[in-house]
């Protein structure tokens, strides 16, 4: 036999190693340790099918023992856990329900332990109807519950991505859904203008939501549990979902001496080394580098254990591979909308002190005259060299490939010129000949070049206009349908035979449907001697935006179609109206700009 390899935990991290391990060394001994009986399952699908997307149960398992063991020759230990590593004897300590307690040696150890769900001590948290989701068992459990009759309600605690899904699946299989999160908004990775989205297509489809709010205590009813909160508001469910955060499992470590983070993470370096020779960590109990500002991070997700488990192997079987940190791309389901995001948001580049602009556009997930697409919001945040720093998206349709491109530019450094210049597929069905990446790319550019002065809307409602004029240059009918209060309406095709109803001395702050006939309006004004700031992503972002300028917005139009205020969809009576509607007013920015 070759080395000898000891992989504590499976699932992502693990399991990648394990596998990369054996396909680099045929005649190494490779045991892994895996403390219940599932070894490599699709923990990201499991709300899915609590939910009943997903059908059947087997469909989440990735491996089994017997499947591990029959194509990899691994020796795979189940019900067995890790309980201690003695670094200096190259040995840990395993506690197995089938062995009793025993020492394995290893020549070298790669550590996967994960991460569990956070458990704080508040009073009643330990009642058996508050529940967390991490594995199979948590899944089975919660399932049995929700599968009887006899659950009718639930609240969820914790607005993160594994609570957000558990708040819509929960919701598609009947259940009456209270979502409660300590934080002003859900969903942290994203920026408060673009998960204001999501919280309202939550609350659309029925899910309950308490912001700013977390729990005082629990309380065990004969039939639920009864949740009080620091507000004072008491709920009541039959089933808790306890979704708040997970901690690294790392307490077996405590005396190994390994290096360890302020919260328990596993410190590594590029190498997935840890301070003990011959000894590698990944997952989800390391820290890891943030790639856009290089500061140390925790960033529990799939795509990036996999990508250390393998490098781990690398290293151990003489590859010399690296990881150059995480950027946190993810991407989540609300129902019928998409949102995603990768590098760093608004919050954490002020935290770090560190110089960015953002722009925001809202356009089609492919060309306007081709039937069946969405508007998308697509959020930019980039430095003042032009180097992307972030983005963040969302929409019904297209996102995910939009967010896909810009992570890929900032995983080789790119800047918003890069994005302008890349050549992405078109066809009307699938794009447009501008992509929004491109456009994105563009509206960047004029912002570096000094084309274009913009505020974002929280700038705006934030702004000192004492000595400005607000001018709204979307066509009669658009303002008609609402517009920001105190606003001037002058279309941006009539601008220039009516400047002269603007004072020159005044700044002139100015808004369009999207944006894009507010730069066209910029640089006329600019050119005529006016000083001009453009709100960027125009009444759209408005609309979208937590901090939203007080809106007139009237409830029906003249043509007897009502246009939603938060969408800007149109809707009618009949399809018949709908259609004379968009086929008038082709051109006004409602439908299409």
């Amino acid at each position: 036999m070759g080395r000898k390899v000891l992989i504590v935990g499976g699932v992502a991290g693990g399991a990648s190693a394990a596998a990369r391990m054996r396909r680099l060394d045929e005649t190494a001994e490779i045991i892994m340790f895996e403390r219940d009986e599932y070894i490599s399952f699709a923990n990201c699908g499991l709300p899915y099918y609590i939910g009943g997307t997903i059908q059947e149960r087997e469909k989440l398992l990735v491996q089994t023992p017997e499947s591990m063991e029959a194509r990899f020759n691994i020796d795979v230990r189940i019900r067995s856990e890790v309980i201690g590593l003695d670094p200096v004897r190259k040995v840990v300590q395993v506690q197995s329900k089938d062995k009793g307690n025993y020492e394995e040696s290893y020549d070298y150890l790669v550590l996967a332990p994960g991460a569990k769900a956070m458990k704080p001590p508040i009073e009643g948290i330990h009642s058996e109807k508050i529940l967390t989701l991490r594995n199979i068992p948590d899944t089975d459990r919660i399932k049995a519950y929700v599968d009887s009759k006899a659950t009718k309600s639930a609240v969820v605690i914790g607005g993160g991505f594994v609570g957000v899904e558990m708040a819509e699946n929960l919701n598609h299989r009947g259940l009456k859904v209270t979502l409660v999160e300590a934080a002003p908004h859900l969903l942290a990775p994203f920026d408060s203008d673009i998960v204001s989205a999501a919280e309202k297509e939550l609350s659309e489809h029925g899910v309950k939501l308490i912001l700013n709010d977390g729990v005082k205590f629990f309380r065990d009813q004969e039939n639920g549990v009864e949740v009080n909160l620091n507000s004072g508001t008491q709920l009541t469910a039959d089933l808790v979902i306890l979704a708040i955060g997970v901690v690294p499992d790392t307490a077996f470590l405590k005396d190994s001496g390994l290096k360890l983070g302020g919260r328990g993470h596993i410190i590594v370096n590029e190498h997935m080394e840890t301070s003990a020779q011959d000894v590698y960590a990944v997952g989800d109990a390391i820290e890891v580098v943030d790639f856009v500002n290089e500061q140390a991070t925790t960033i529990p997700l799939a795509g990036p254990a996999n990508k250390q488990g393998r490098i781990a192997a690398d290293n151990i079987a003489g590859v010399g591979s690296s990881y150059n940190g995480t950027q946190g791309t993810s991407i989540i389901k609300v129902f019928g909308l998409t949102a995603a995001c990768t590098g760093n948001n608004e919050r954490t580049l002020r935290r770090l002190e560190i110089p960015y602009e953002t722009i925001t556009v809202h356009l089609g997930s492919h060309a306007s005259y081709y039937p069946g697409g969405f508007m998308m919001t697509l959020k930019l945040i980039f430095a003042p060299s032009g180097k992307v720093l972030g983005a963040q998206g969302i929409g019904k349709d297209g996102v995910d490939k939009r967010i896909d491109v810009i992570a890929t530019a900032i995983r080789f450094g790119g800047t918003v010129s890069d994005l302008a210049e890349l050549e992405l597929s078109y066809a009307p069905p699938y794009s447009s000949a501008k992509d929004p990446v491109n456009v994105a790319g563009f509206v960047a550019e004029n912002v570096l070049a000094g084309r274009v002065d913009i505020l974002s809307v929280e700038e705006f409602v934030n702004y000192d206009r004492s000595n400005s004029v607000l001018v709204d240059v979307r066509t009669e009918t658009e303002f008609n349908n609402g517009h920001i209060e105190g606003a001037l309406n002058i279309p941006v095709d009539s601008l220039r035979a009516r400047l002269g109803e603007l004072d020159p001395d005044k700044e002139i702050i100015e808004y369009c449907q999207i944006g894009l006939r507010g730069y066209v309006a910029s640089r006329i004004l600019t050119q005529h001697g006016y000083k001009v700031k453009n709100i960027t992503g125009g009444y759209s972002s408005c609309l979208m935006s937590p901090v939203k300028p007080p809106c007139v917005v009237p409830v029906k139009t003249s043509e007897n179609v009502t246009i939603d205020p938060d969408t800007q969809v149109v809707k009618g009576k009949t399809e018949k109206e709908i259609s004379d509607y968009k086929k008038s007013h082709s051109n006004c920015g409602i439908c299409s700009e």
